[in-house]
Formats: C-alpha cells, structure tokens, sequence
C-alpha cells in the first residue's frame, strides 16, 4: 500500500522543539522507524512549513497512485481554511495524527479545522499516533 505521511510546520524541529512535549525524537528518526515498522508499505514523507506546499502535496496525492494519507498538519490544524478545503475533495482515507493531545493543551488548539473533512483523528500517543494512523488507513481501505 503507497502511503503518504505529511508533516506541517516545525514538526522538522522534532528533538529540539519543546521535548517535553513532543519528545525527543527527530523527524528524520520517526521517518527510519515508521519504513522500519510498516516495510510491507511504501512510504512516502512529505514535511514542510509552508502552507501552499501541504496544499500542492496533498493535491498531487489525488493523482499519484496514493493510497492513503497520514497527516500531522501541526499548527495548521486549528488555523487554515486553505488546507481544510484542499482536504475536502480528497477520496483516499485520510489520518489526522498529533503527537501532543491537543485537548489537554491551550484552548486554540482544541479546535481542528482539518478534522471535520478527514476520516479521523489520532491525538496523544506519541510518535505512536502515527502507528494508529498507519493502521486506521489500513483498515479504512480493506
């Protein structure tokens, strides 16, 4: 299955950025361990804090043979309109996952705006929310 893992931004200062929160893991070690654990799957990582590269990614993710998306769009979750609607017409399952729990954290964050068109969302388990993520696309697609 060709998975998609899509990172937003400052999720590439992983290991440096607020450990407490989100560990001390980098991305680049995550990444290893994620090819490392799911290597019946082919994935594909995609990070970036500009918001119209999420956008053209995710959009080229329609037409590329993707067959599901894992999405961390950190801060863009509670903020972009743009990559709500660019979430909105795609038709492979798609993850949201968060490292942090966004509802034990400031009250900005409690909002996803990218949750309401995605097919769920993972949030607080660490660099496991990726696994679930991994694995509820797995099953959203058998």
């Amino acid at each position: 299955m060709k998975i998609l893992i899509i990172n937003g931004p400052n999720l590439n200062l992983l290991g440096t950025r607020d450990t407490s929160v989100y560990g001390t893991g980098t991305l680049e070690e995550l990444n290893n361990w994620l090819t490392e654990s799911f290597s019946e799957h082919e994935l594909t990582f995609f990070q970036s804090n500009v918001e119209g590269e999420l956008i053209n990614r995710l959009q080229q993710a329609m037409t590329d043979g993707t067959e599901g998306i894992v999405g961390n769009f950190a801060a863009y979750t509670h903020t972009s309109v743009a990559l709500r609607d660019a979430l909105e017409p795609v038709k492979i399952p798609t993850v949201e996952v968060h490292i942090s729990n966004i509802h034990a954290r400031e009250e900005f964050r409690e909002q996803s705006l990218t949750g309401a068109v995605v097919n769920g969302i993972i949030t607080g388990f660490g660099k496991h929310s990726y696994v679930l993520g991994i694995q509820a696309v797995e099953h959203l697609s058998s």
